[in-house]
């Protein structure tokens, strides 16, 4: 497979045009389409936050609001971007009536956005044949390791408390 793939290449020039649409063609269309929505979310602050949220434990949840909640009161919501993505276990504080509901609220209501990941949320509901409801606040990616990986690539620092 590898000989055919290089022997095409050879025999098209594999010019930087070619790669880039094959790049191109290999990206999953959801991520891709995430990064104008990234850019615009970082684009006039000075300072770009993702906190990384894979625990179910109460104490974490509530360790990775407090610190959403400091960032803030430090910098101001004009100067700081704060993305908060949550997959596995993590996903359980974006479900609705959660019990921190209100405190995912009131961040959201100050600029804060949650992400929760669509593969964590498919799986649940495979596995419980249920339907998982969700904070209507919450935005759904696709994956949430590689909205993590992307927030990198545009400037986010990647902090998990």
């Amino acid at each position: 497979m590898k000989a055919a793939l290089l022997a095409g290449a050879l025999l098209c020039g594999a010019c930087p045009p070619a790669l880039a649409q094959v790049k191109a063609a290999q990206v999953t269309p959801a991520i891709a389409d995430a990064a104008p929505d990234i850019m615009a979310i970082g684009a006039f602050v000075d300072h770009r936050l993702a906190l990384q949220l894979s625990d179910a434990d109460p104490a974490k949840q509530a360790l990775v609001l407090s610190v959403a909640n400091n960032v803030l009161a430090a910098y101001g919501p004009d100067r700081v971007a704060i993305e908060i993505v949550a997959f596995g276990p993590g996903v359980d504080l974006l479900r609705q009536g959660s019990p921190n509901q209100s405190l995912v609220d009131s961040l959201v209501a100050q600029g804060v956005r949650f992400d929760i990941c669509l593969n964590t949320v498919q799986t649940i509901e495979r596995d419980t044949g249920k339907p998982y409801k969700l904070n209507p606040n919450a935005h759904p990616v696709t994956a949430g390791v590689a909205q993590l990986l992307l927030l990198a690539e545009h400037g986010f620092t990647i902090i998990r408390p």
